[in-house]
């Protein structure tokens, strides 16, 4: 199948599993309570698993960027700091929010609707609706956070 962002049939795409990889990989870090890096390092180690292209790209972007992100998310989620969100809904957001502001070959709607994706699949009832607030409003600030 191909990437929905390039007008793909919709389904499972390859990078839609590379953001679940990313999202798994971040959420495994921070309960290790080690990078992100760390984690790949320590998971190739012991399986056979690969770590493909757009994974890597995302995790990597999000370390480089977790100040960043972390401030916008913590300034536009309504009195929630990232610390008090939920573990996987901040890697979600993370993942989604970096693609936003920092990913050019995502259109932002992909991105948000991916993260939504995310949180019906892996958190609470109430997380994709809060996903889909937040990243949205990112969105339409993007200009003022990217300058």
């Amino acid at each position: 199948m191909t990437d929905s962002a390039s007008g793909g049939k919709r389904g499972t795409t390859s990078r839609s599993r590379s953001r679940l990889r990313a999202v798994e990989l971040l959420f495994e870090a921070e309960a290790r309570g080690r990078t992100t890096s760390e984690g790949i390092s320590a998971r190739l180690a012991k399986t056979d698993l690969k770590v493909n292209a757009y994974t890597l790209q995302i995790v990597e972007g999000v370390e480089a960027q977790i100040d960043r992100l972390d401030e916008a998310l913590t300034s536009y989620s309504r009195g929630w700091p990232v610390e008090r969100m939920p573990a996987v809904d901040r890697a979600i957001l993370r993942v989604g929010a970096w693609e936003v502001l920092f990913n050019d070959e995502v259109p932002d709607g992909v991105a948000v609707s991916e993260a939504v994706a995310l949180a019906q699949q892996l958190s609470t009832d109430e997380s994709p609706e809060f996903v889909n607030g937040l990243l949205g409003r990112l969105q339409q600030v993007k200009p003022t956070l990217i300058a």
